[in-house]
């Protein structure tokens, strides 16, 4: 009879990367989703990012690089889940930041736009927090 491991830190630790690539697919086409309702509606149709391209790449960036630091944060300290998720909403506060220099800085820009550009943020850190961290393989 084969060896297995049942210890849950492996398995996780061997998941992580599965989670990451699931979580930046499914950020992906949640906000693509919001993409194709947005341009139904019609919010903002010459604000350009709000299409496709640059939301779809920043969803996937934004997953994996949240991915990226709750590795980082699992290896060096002893409550991984609880720093990740405070280390997650210091980051989704700031990275609102940019979205409001978008209705000084793009004439396109509008109310509407830059708050659905926000709940884009909010998509892909629930997504990612839920998969990387609540999330486990090994039930």
């Amino acid at each position: 009879m084969a060896a297995t491991n049942t210890d849950s830190g492996a398995v996780r630790t061997r998941s992580l990367p599965v989670r990451a690539v699931l979580a930046a697919i499914l950020a992906a086409a949640a906000n693509a989703a919001l993409v194709a309702v947005v341009q139904a509606v019609g919010i903002a149709p010459e604000f350009r990012a709000l299409t496709y391209p640059p939301v779809v790449f920043l969803s996937v960036l934004g997953a994996l690089g949240a991915a990226g630091v709750y590795a980082f944060v699992r290896s060096r300290v002893d409550e991984p889940a609880a720093t990740f998720r405070k280390v997650a909403v210091a980051v989704l506060v700031l990275s609102v930041l940019p979205d409001l220099g978008l209705l000084v800085g793009d004439p396109a820009a509008t109310v509407a736009g830059v708050v659905v550009l926000m709940l884009m943020h909010v998509v892909v850190a629930a997504i990612a927090v839920e998969l990387l961290v609540s999330w486990r393989s090994d039930t």
